[in-house]
C-alpha cells in the first residue's frame, strides 16, 4: 500500500496538467486554476487523510476543487456587496471600450454564474450525466437540468448554435417539457 506522499507526487505528476485544466474552466484563468488546485491538494493531503490510491485521491481532489470554487464564488459575492461601504475604488475605467476580438470557450465560461459553468464543466469536461451532476452538487435532475438549459442558452448568445450541446436532457427543459 503506498504513503500518501507517493500518491500526491503520482497525482500531481501523471494528472496535475488535467486538474488544472479543470480547474481553469472553472476559474476561467490558468493562474487562478492552479491555485485552485494547490488549495484542494492542500485540503485533501495536508489534514493526514488516508488517501493511499492515485484514482480515488483525484475523484477526491476534483471534488474539493469544486466545493472550493463555489464557496469562493459565493465570498466574493458577499463582499462585492460590502466592500462599497468600507473601501472605494481605485481603479477608474480608461475610456477606450473593451474590445474583444475573438471569443472563446474560457471567456463566454467566465459570464455564466458559478452554479451553471460547474454544470457545464461537470457535464462537457467531465461528461457525467445529469444524476452524477446533481449528487456532486448537491440539487435536484431538474436543477441540474435547468442550469444546464439556461448555460447553453446563454453560451450561444456568445458562442453561437451548439447543436451538440442540447442532449435529451436538456432539450425537455429547453422546449417547456414537450418531446
Amino acid at each position: 500500500m503506498a504513503q500518501w506522499e507517493d500518491v500526491l507526487g503520482t497525482l500531481v505528476r501523471t494528472r496535475g496538467r488535467a486538474l488544472v485544466r479543470y480547474a481553469t474552466l472553472l476559474t476561467g484563468d490558468e493562474r487562478s486554476g492552479e491555485d485552485l488546485v494547490q488549495d484542494a491538494l492542500v485540503r485533501c493531503f495536508g489534514q493526514g487523510r488516508p488517501l493511499r490510491e492515485a484514482v480515488a485521491a483525484e475523484a477526491y481532489v476534483r471534488r474539493a476543487i469544486l466545493t472550493i470554487f463555489l464557496d469562493g464564488r459565493r465570498r466574493s459575492v458577499r463582499w462585492d456587496g460590502l466592500r462599497h461601504l468600507i473601501a472605494r475604488d481605485e481603479e477608474t475605467a480608461g475610456p477606450e471600450p473593451a474590445v474583444s476580438l475573438r471569443v472563446d470557450v474560457h471567456s463566454a465560461l467566465a459570464t455564466l454564474r458559478p452554479r451553471l459553468r460547474a454544470c457545464v464543466v461537470l457535464r462537457f469536461y467531465d461528461d457525467l450525466t445529469v444524476p452524477e451532476i446533481a449528487r456532486r452538487l448537491d440539487v435536484s435532475d431538474g436543477t441540474v437540468k435547468r442550469y444546464l438549459s439556461d448555460a447553453i442558452t446563454q453560451l450561444e448568445r456568445i458562442l453561437g448554435p451548439m447543436p451538440e450541446a442540447h442532449d435529451e436532457d436538456v432539450q425537455l427543459i429547453s422546449n417547456g417539457g414537450a418531446r
